[in-house]
């Protein structure tokens, strides 16, 4: 039994890379076909099969729509008003130019909390082409540090999507991992980002042509720095509080006052409170009005859908391993092989990220892969947040050719695909390592 339930699950992921890989058949689709294929192969009878998708998908979405539905408008509003730059102008004028390298992977890490990896690389690209233009630098000494910034934090940190569909197939504490991502986040970014940057940037001088006009549509807008890293911050710090209040860490008096907080501190009242004040103090103060909130708001909802169905299938198929008995196999075969947890989580995000691309994809499918197992293991809140960073960690390296992310870069730095290798794929490869030693070391100490 036990060979033929390993057997479906290997199928399985043949089908689901032939799927996405060869026949460029839709991630959403690509899993559910590969978790229907699954179950049949393990044994499953049709209507069995039915109750696992609806399970899976109703068990994750329940909670993954909502909070990347207002993540998604909450960033939407932040860069429509020119938020993120002003986020970079502040800090360039804080470090100098000396140090606007230090300057840009801090602007990429707090921009991509709410921004879309890609969406923040091109609402800031005309700040570096300016710090490009005015000193005579290569471009990939500010490029590779805001890249390295915004890729972390995409992967990293909630409330973006890939870490908050992760934490939950793994029922993973946001807190703990928004904590974690900060504490592991900035010294992948470091490395990734102003060391390599450094380093790849002496050793290729890319010049790119001057541009008249490198202003967005609402480069008008004007809010101050304090007020907009409020808003950017206030969901999270609602979000750790709460969770300190509800596991005890924390006392505010009464329960009442206790019960509120952790109320407060929900990510779906946390992430309203804050679109409120984006909505007012961003939006109307700039003078937006409500029907051109609204198209903001509809507009930014559209790649936040593609993410949630993809999402969805991810617990389809982590429901199906569950279900099949495949999940605890696995994991005895893990530990009969000596290989731990944390490395089978960052090695099959990383073969997924590799095969097929998206880091995004490959975050859910890995996070499948691990939740089954978390059955033979008693781990803490800070155990399952190190799973989290180590998928992320993984399914952030390598980003090459079948990646968008890497010919987007590719593109705006007007590299050559052997350019784009060696700053990109590399410089994100030493982000993904850099995050899953730390998160293993992590592991064991927590």
């Amino acid at each position: 039994m036990g060979i033929g339930v390993l057997g479906a699950v290997l199928i399985g992921i043949i089908v689901l890379l032939i799927l996405l890989l060869r026949m460029k058949i839709p991630a959403f689709i690509s899993l559910l076909i590969a978790s229907i294929l699954t179950g049949l192969f393990a044994g499953l009878d049709g209507e069995a099969i039915i109750k696992t998708i609806q399970n899976g998908m109703g068990g994750t979405l329940g909670f993954v729509a909502t909070v990347v539905g207002l993540g998604a408008i909450f960033g939407g509003i932040l860069e429509k008003t020119n938020s993120a730059n002003i986020i970079a102008q502040k800090l360039l004028g804080l470090t100098g130019e000396k140090k606007a390298p230090l300057a840009m992977m801090i602007t990429g890490f707090f921009v991509a909390i709410p921004v879309f990896f890609d969406v923040g690389f091109i609402i800031l690209f005309p700040i570096l082409h300016a710090l490009h233009n005015k000193t005579g630098k290569s471009i990939i000494h500010y490029a590779v540090p805001l890249l390295a910034g915004l890729a972390v934090t995409h992967a990293c940190i909630p409330p973006t999507p890939g870490p908050i569909a992760v934490a939950e197939i793994l029922g993973a504490s946001l807190a703990w991992v928004i904590i974690l991502g900060f504490v592991i986040g900035i010294p992948m970014a470091y490395a990734g980002g102003i060391v390599y940057g450094k380093y790849i940037g002496n050793r290729l001088n890319i010049q790119l042509k001057q541009e008249t006009d490198t202003t967005s549509e609402f480069a008008e807008f004007r809010h101050t720095f304090g007020k907009i890293i409020w808003i950017i911050l206030l969901p999270i710090i609602l979000i750790v509080l709460g969770t300190l209040v509800k596991e005890g860490y924390v006392g505010l008096g009464s329960n009442a006052i206790n019960q509120f907080i952790i109320l407060l501190g929900h990510p779906f009242t946390a992430l309203i409170i804050a679109n409120l004040l984006a909505w007012y103090l961003l939006g109307k103060s700039s003078g937006l009005n409500s029907k051109q909130l609204g198209d903001i708001s509809a507009k930014s909802l559209y790649p936040a859908g593609i993410i949630i169905l993809v999402t969805g299938a991810g617990g389809v198929y982590k429901q199906t391993l569950v279900d099949t008995g495949a999940g605890e196999l696995l994991a005895n075969s893990l530990q009969s092989w000596g290989l731990g947890i944390v490395f089978f989580a960052f090695l099959a995000a990383l073969l997924v990220r590799v095969l097929q691309g998206s880091a995004t994809v490959a975050m859910i499918t890995a996070a499948g892969l691990v939740a089954p197992l978390l059955t033979s293991y008693d781990l803490s809140g800070g155990q399952l947040a190190c799973l989290v960073i180590a998928i992320s960690s993984g399914a952030t390296m390598a980003s090459h050719l079948n990646d968008s992310g890497f010919w987007l870069v590719k593109e705006y730095l007007a590299l050559t695909e052997k350019q784009g290798i060696r700053v990109w794929t590399i410089a994100s490869s030493i982000i993904g390592i850099t995050g899953g030693i730390l998160s293993c070391i992590l592991f064991y100490l927590l």
